[in-house]
């Protein structure tokens, strides 16, 4: 008996370390699953689309973080973050947010696939999180400026009383002989009691969207804030676009949230205009692209996880616009269609 104590107690302190240092760094498991069901048509316009009942994964994510302390402040950390559709299956593994970095008093380094600077610096403004029916991104975002970029570093400074910046460089990988793409995004933000506010600022060299294009130059700007009083909310953004042989495009959002209890109600309304084309076509000017949407919804809280949501949105396009709403789960429209429709679904985080 005596012996196999011995045993046990010399197997307990040779396993003990390994334990300890998965307590003291330890590794998080997370995720999201959210599915919409939506019914949309989009009428008007040479070619219409009727009515159709569309199941959307809401950006459905599983991913797992940690970090280990290396003394002295100094932190390493990771994250690794990938899609996980529940409507059809699939996603791609470490397709979203993920990197490895330190972080310690200098603020934080990270090299991998990230959300850009410019990305984060609207998303804050929108109720719907970029995501469902109605959410901003049918109206800004012009010139893929909202990226989740591969192959880049950022460096994001401490909170300095309310301020804080980001700036990150997109590698220039895609270097051709012709084209030497890269992209550098920065923000500035500053946020103190109910306020918030954020100025972004994003440039793509050799770029057109997301093609590689020698010799065209994308710059946008983001100006973005919000107030809360009370059970409200407000907020608001505009947004410049510049492109090579392109017009000044120009985009505005804004959205006012009221939450009481469990309950949350939000209006929004958005749009975007110019942004055509230089060229004569037969020595008259194109017409230029508009669109406005407006959108309805509201969250039932059920808990600070599991929530029901419900949508209603409508948008109208030019005959020189074709823009969707967002996370429809539509395909690509017809010159000025006009898509409308509602939703219902599910969100829970773990």
């Amino acid at each position: 008996m005596n012996r196999k104590l011995i045993a046990l107690a010399v197997a307990g302190a040779t396993f003990a370390p390994a334990v300890m240092a998965q307590t003291a760094n330890p590794v998080t498991l997370y995720g999201r699953a959210w599915v919409m069901v939506n019914s949309i048509k989009a009428d008007t316009g040479v070619t219409t689309l009727s009515t159709r009942t569309t199941v959307v994964d809401e950006s459905s994510l599983i991913g797992f973080r940690g970090t280990e302390d290396l003394g002295g402040g100094l932190k390493a950390w990771f994250q690794v973050e990938s899609s996980a559709p529940p409507d059809a299956g699939g996603g791609t593994f470490a397709s979203r947010n993920s990197g490895v970095g330190l972080q310690g008093g200098f603020g934080s380094i990270v090299l991998g696939r990230w959300d850009s600077p410019f990305k984060l610096s609207a998303i804050f403004v929108d109720p719907a999180a970029q995501n469902t029916i109605g959410n901003q991104l049918s109206v800004i975002n012009t010139g893929d400026f909202n990226r989740r970029e591969n192959n880049m570093i950022q460096y994001w400074t401490p909170n300095l009383s309310g301020f804080s910046g980001r700036f990150m460089y997109g590698a220039n990988e895609g270097k051709t002989a012709t084209a030497n793409p890269s992209n550098i995004s920065l923000s500035l933000d500053y946020a103190a009691g109910p306020f918030r506010i954020n100025y972004a600022y994003e440039k793509h060299k050799d770029t057109r969207g997301a093609v590689i294009t020698a010799g065209v130059q994308e710059k946008g700007q983001n100006l973005a804030g919000t107030f809360v009083f009370g059970g409200f909310k407000v907020g608001l953004l505009t947004q410049t676009f510049d492109s090579t042989d392109r017009t000044k495009r120009k985009a505005y959002f804004g959205a006012l949230t009221y939450t009481t209890g469990m309950h949350e109600f939000f209006g929004s309304y958005g749009r975007n205009r110019d942004g055509g084309s230089t060229i004569l076509v037969g020595g008259v000017k194109p017409l230029e692209p508009l669109s406005k949407q407006v959108g309805l919804g509201y969250n039932y809280n059920f808990s600070k996880r599991t929530t029901f949501m419900a949508r209603y949105a409508t948008m109208v396009n030019n005959p020189a616009s074709s823009n969707a709403m967002n996370a429809s789960g539509l395909p690509a429209l017809a010159l000025n269609n006009d898509p409308k429709g509602f939703g219902a679904g599910l969100r829970h985080t773990f």
